[in-house]
């Protein structure tokens, strides 16, 4: 909510002032404040949902259900590819309001728009047929997948297109409807988007609604949303399962990571070097796949910085919108803190070495400088936890299997990466990292047709691939005697 005299100094932004309820655009009664995070200060306002808002669009899933889980992959694939066309083809519209309200240089907005819209068409592609069983002398035995019904996406503020947008494409695809909240942080961008598809899709099948934490609190709980789909973090994420258990939803999570780097005394250091930066600094260092950790062979270490360091210390750090910025700000202020903490206290290590970066950058908006330090212990809270910000601890191992262990010695397990020129050396240090995915010689690639999610803490469930699709429906056995 915002007082009397932001209203009077805001206003919706057109295009993104309205929830898409039952294929109408519905104004709302109450209002949420939306930041600039390059200066930190309110820009626009976008419609915050009431719970009878809730009710609605529930509700009108629920209607529109039967017959769009009756139309078939085919139809169902066309109108999701016709709707990925229309934000492939409106980037470079949007992309000035995504990077105003997220950070991001605007050509890393463009980008993200177009790159949900290729997505979603390749998750529409997927074949997903029933399978066979047996059919023996026994008798014969299907496996038929159904939809679920009414699919609760809960979209991050990180990629808040591209995320929600596979979310979309996941849940429509497989018959189910759909009702969606975009972050309270980056709404604007998303809501824009929906009115792009409000005449594509029956009325009730994709519904979004923007809104602040009790309206996620109020789909989880919600008894006729039937699977909540969660990316977030994983204190919000235990919460959500805790919660969705009152009704047995189903529950996909996708948490945070704290992804760690093997750089073995064999790798090609000029490619783990450009790898590093990329995957640790890109998007703010702001990405749930990230490279958080880097643990460097002892032999290598000062080769590696020295390559590491010049990259990174060539970033160019500013607003997204002026051009030719690598790295805009952190996207909240409760972010930026967090990280600001991380920074400050690992700079106050005994050892500790910041090689480029280590500062705040003085004036308005959440800028850190994209930082390397080096000489932290394994229990500082910048290598122990997920830091979501462009702060990259650098670490030396004497054995590849201390760095294993170390490695391995987290509470999450995403994803993870080994380089190094020896293929069979490189695949056997892989199949011992405990994380969902594991990398040789690059960091962070995330496939439409491969399935992706976490171990330990790092999630519940797998998105993507037919493994991850098959997660938005129901499987259901059928059997008949031999005849």
């Amino acid at each position: 909510m915002v007082d009397a005299d932001a209203l009077e100094q805001l206003a919706p932004v057109a295009g993104a002032d309205a929830h898409l309820i039952d294929g109408r655009l519905v104004a709302g009664n109450a209002m949420l404040e939306v930041i600039n995070p390059a200066t930190g200060r309110a820009f626009a306002l976008c419609p915050d949902a009431s719970q009878t808002d809730l009710h609605g669009a529930v509700a009108a899933a629920r209607r529109a259900f039967p017959a769009w889980a009756a139309l078939g992959f085919e139809e169902r694939r066309a109108r999701i590819t016709a709707f990925a066309d229309r934000i492939t083809a409106a980037a470079g519209e949007l992309a000035p309001l995504l990077t105003r309200e997220h950070g991001k240089p605007v050509d890393q907005a463009r980008m993200e728009l177009s790159v949900a819209g290729h997505h979603m068409k390749q998750l529409a592609a997927l074949d997903l047929p029933e399978q066979v069983l047996r059919d023996d002398e026994r008798g014969k035995v299907r496996l038929r997948y159904h939809p679920l019904g009414v699919v609760g996406a809960i979209a991050p503020w990180n990629f808040p297109v591209a995320l929600a947008m596979h979310k979309v494409a996941q849940a429509l695809y497989t018959g189910n409807t759909l009702v969606l909240k975009p972050s309270p942080f980056t709404p604007l961008t998303t809501l824009a988007v929906a009115r792009l598809g409000a005449d594509i899709f029956p009325a009730g099948v994709l519904n979004v609604l923007a809104g602040g934490n009790d309206l996620g609190a109020w789909m989880t709980a919600h008894p006729d949303i039937d699977k909540i789909s969660f990316t977030g973090s994983v204190a919000t994420g235990k919460k959500v399962l805790a919660s969705a258990s009152a009704t047995l939803k189903r529950v996909t999570l996708e948490l945070g990571g704290n992804d760690a780097t093997l750089v073995l005394d064999d790798a090609d250091l000029d490619a783990a070097a450009a790898g590093i930066a990329r995957s640790g600094f890109y998007n703010c260092g702001q990405i749930c796949m990230a490279i958080k950790r880097v643990y460097v062979a002892e032999s290598v270490r000062d080769a590696l910085l020295e390559k590491l360091v010049a990259r990174v210390g060539a970033f160019k750090v500013g607003p997204g919108e002026e051009p030719g910025m690598d790295m805009g700000p952190i996207q909240n202020r409760a972010q930026f803190d967090k990280v600001k903490a991380y920074l400050e206290d690992a700079v106050r290590q005994p050892g500790a070495q910041v090689l480029t970066g280590g500062g705040v950058r003085a004036g308005e908006g959440y800028f850190i400088e994209p930082t390397i330090i080096a000489g932290l212990d394994e229990n500082v809270p910048l290598v122990a936890e997920e830091q979501f910000g462009p702060v990259l601890p650098v670490l030396t191992f004497a054995s590849v299997e201390e760095a294993i262990g170390r490695a391995n010695n987290s509470r999450f397990g995403l994803g993870a990466s080994v380089w190094s020129r020896d293929e069979a050396r490189a695949q056997d240090v892989a199949e011992r990292l405990m994380a969902g995915t594991v990398w040789i010689n690059r960091h962070g690639l995330n496939e439409s047709d491969v399935p992706f999610g976490g171990m330990k803490d790092s999630g519940y469930g797998r998105e993507h691939g037919v493994l991850g699709i098959r997660s938005y429906q129901e499987l259901q056995v059928v059997s008949r005697p031999a005849t």
